[in-house]
């Protein structure tokens, strides 16, 4: 049982620890909180990424047409 907790840890850090570096550093660029985005994208997956999408890149995209018109 120790090793399958073990190989759980493994597997999953990576993609928690990956997650929260890419909602940091694309959080910065856009100015939306960007240690808030990073912190939460290490506690949990998918969600950080749902959210971050509906919060920060749609508006964001929104903002960048309205600004090329």
């Amino acid at each position: 049982m120790e090793s399958d907790k073990l190989i759980s840890i493994l597997i999953v850090a990576p993609i928690l620890l990956t997650q929260s570096i890419l909602l940091f550093i694309d959080a910065k660029k856009k100015g939306a909180l960007a240690w808030l985005w990073g912190l939460w994208g290490l506690i949990q997956c998918p969600l950080p990424l749902i959210f971050y999408y509906f919060i920060v890149i749609r508006p964001y995209r929104k903002k960048l047409i309205m600004e090329e018109e």
